[in-house]
């Protein structure tokens, strides 16, 4: 039988090899189903303002290239933006307020949880210097107080509540921005106000004092630690199907957080940078006043189970309309 000689020379079947060898290895990534860590994004969404401080030096980094993941953020001025992100799954991680929180847990049957708390209390009663002279949360029976909407009347009015004190609440200037316009223009004359409001306000009218810490006044009468004002939720679905990758984000946020407390001169270039508030200087000014903190687990719950029922007793509707159950806080 005649043999079949070889068309091809060694050095010719060399290549060939070589050339399928090449093809083989670039196919294979395309053909991975799964995708790897840096692939997966992580939709995040702050508010700006106070409850989104913590997550400028993160948020910098990203932007630098620099993050561990890979996170896109956006900063919105609303949190209804943020809500319908979480309840169509276009956001995975978002901060906000706590009884926002909550409301949203109980609207979406447990489609959101807590992760940790990163603002305790902000609020300052804010005085006109000249006209009025106050000394103690009492001497305001009787008198008229002007409140942000929502969350700042709700926890205003709690403690008054506690402490049995009469106090007209007004909530005419509805936006935290709008009081302080109206107090640094002498048109109101005592005014709950958040930080940064109150050292943009004291910086426009030099007659402006803080009378009272309100944090002070709310652990006086339901305990330390109980006042927690901003948060970070995460879906529940995200958070089953990646619990590593939440957990590094976690870390890295609370890095974040540690960078903006011990250096707010830096943290204050990023939060100007990151959209989170326009003026730096006003920001660094403002962050030791902020309590910008990172709390989480048991002391995380327990506390927040103080401050939900508080609210809920003033308005049920602060919260949703019924206690969250233990399910809204996400185990360590």
């Amino acid at each position: 039988m005649k043999r079949t000689k070889n068309k091809f020379s060694p050095g010719v079947l060399c290549r060939i090899i070589a050339l399928l060898c090449s093809i083989v290895i670039l196919i294979i990534p395309l053909c991975s189903c799964a995708p790897s860590q840096d692939e997966l994004q992580i939709n995040i969404s702050v508010l700006n303002g106070t409850t989104g401080f913590g997550a400028a030096k993160l948020i910098c980094d990203t932007e630098d290239g620099k993050s561990s993941l890979n996170y896109k953020f956006t900063v919105e001025t609303d949190a209804e933006p943020i809500t319908k992100g979480l309840i169509n799954g276009s956001i995975d991680i978002a901060a906000l307020p706590t009884n926002a929180a909550a409301a949203l847990y109980n609207k979406t049957n447990g489609e959101v949880r807590i992760a940790a708390v990163n603002t305790l209390g902000v609020l300052y009663l804010v005085v006109n210097g000249e006209k009025v002279d106050l000394t103690d949360l009492s001497e305001l029976d009787g008198k008229t107080v002007y409140c942000p909407a929502q969350n700042p009347a709700f926890i205003f009015e709690a403690i008054c509540r506690e402490r049995g004190i009469n106090v007209n609440i007004d909530t005419s200037y509805a936006q935290p921005a709008h009081l302080r316009e109206a107090i640094a223009t002498d048109k109101v004359d005592i005014a709950v106000l958040p930080e940064p409001m109150v050292t943009i306000a004291k910086s426009a009218n030099a007659k402006l004092t803080v009378a009272l810490d309100l944090t002070d006044e709310w652990e006086r009468v339901y305990g330390e630690g109980t006042l927690m004002q901003g948060c970070i939720v995460v879906r529940s679905e995200w958070a089953e199907n990646h619990p590593k990758e939440l957990e590094q984000f976690l870390a890295d946020y609370e890095d974040s957080i540690e960078f903006t407390v011990s250096d707010p001169k830096s943290a204050s270039v990023c939060i100007a940078e990151a959209g989170i508030f326009a003026q730096a200087t006003v920001a660094e000014k403002a962050i030791p006043s902020c309590n910008i903190v990172f709390v989480d687990g048991e002391k995380m719950a327990s506390s927040l189970d103080i401050f939900f029922s508080k609210l809920y007793a003033v308005n049920p509707q602060s919260v949703g309309g019924k206690l969250p159950d233990g399910k809204i806080y996400l185990e360590k």
